[in-house]
């Protein structure tokens, strides 16, 4: 059966308001879940009340560590953090440092994978063929770089190969959070403070960068969202002010 994913443009958000938001429905889905298993066998309903969400913002600037990322990969102490105007936040999702700023399109989506597959490098490999198909739109070649989640332009090629996407996810009993952070119209200057993703000999762009234009972030999302309801084979809709109360 095709799935429905809910979708809202959250705009500008900060960080720890967006992670929030990400956690209240990750618990409602596995309470969902929870409840569902806890009955016998004969009394389950059909299926699990979970609901699937796709979420689109920009953060003020951020930078953000992974729970297997390593401290001495951020370049600067606090005082340089404020000066800069950029907070600092550790996660609960995977992956190591990196930035999200204004001109960065994140994406959190909160999928219940057993109604897809429960597979979840199979949901990475999603994920990435999203920002490869929307790069495409702009005739950029993206890639994938063996053993580093992401997106990548020319990582076969060790003095060329750059980060134009980061991804981070959790999951909890098929239920995922976090997601990815495409780089389109990003201010690439606040990456000289950190060891992006843990990287030390490669370097990251953006889309703007690629083209020697700055493009139209709306478009982009445009594309972006209709890529991933196609590789999840989904009915990506609008939230209704009723699913709005989610928020």
């Amino acid at each position: 059966m095709r799935q429905k994913i809910y979708f809202q443009d959250l705009g500008d958000i900060e960080y720890g308001a967006a992670w929030q938001k990400q956690e209240a429905l990750l618990q409602e889905n596995l309470q969902a879940k929870s409840q569902w298993y806890s009955k016998p066998e004969t009394e389950r309903p059909a299926s699990i009340d979970t609901t699937n969400f796709l979420f689109f913002c920009e953060h003020p600037n951020v930078y953000t560590l992974g729970k297997s990322g390593h401290m001495e990969n951020l370049l600067v102490n606090d005082s340089r953090l404020k000066e800069l105007d950029v907070s600092f936040y550790k996660t609960n999702r995977g992956g190591d440092i990196t930035y999200h700023g204004p001109g960065q399109i994140v994406g959190y989506p909160i999928l219940d994978l057993e109604l897809f597959f429960t597979d979840l490098g199979k949901y990475m490999r999603r994920l990435e063929e999203a920002i490869i198909r929307t790069l495409a739109q702009y005739g950029i070649e993206g890639d994938r770089l063996p053993g580093a989640a992401g997106v990548w332009l020319d990582p076969q090629n060790p003095a060329r190969a750059r980060k134009i996407c980061a991804m981070g996810v959790r999951c909890s009993r098929w239920i995922t959070m976090h997601g990815f952070a495409l780089n389109v119209n990003t201010d690439l200057r606040y990456f000289d403070y950190i060891v992006p993703c843990g990287f030390t000999d490669k370097g990251v762009t953006s889309i703007e960068k690629e083209l020697g234009k700055k493009v139209d972030m709306q478009e982009v999302k445009d594309i972006l969202r209709e890529e991933f309801g196609k590789l999840f084979n989904a009915e990506i809709v609008s939230m209704s002010e009723k699913e709005s109360l989610y928020l």
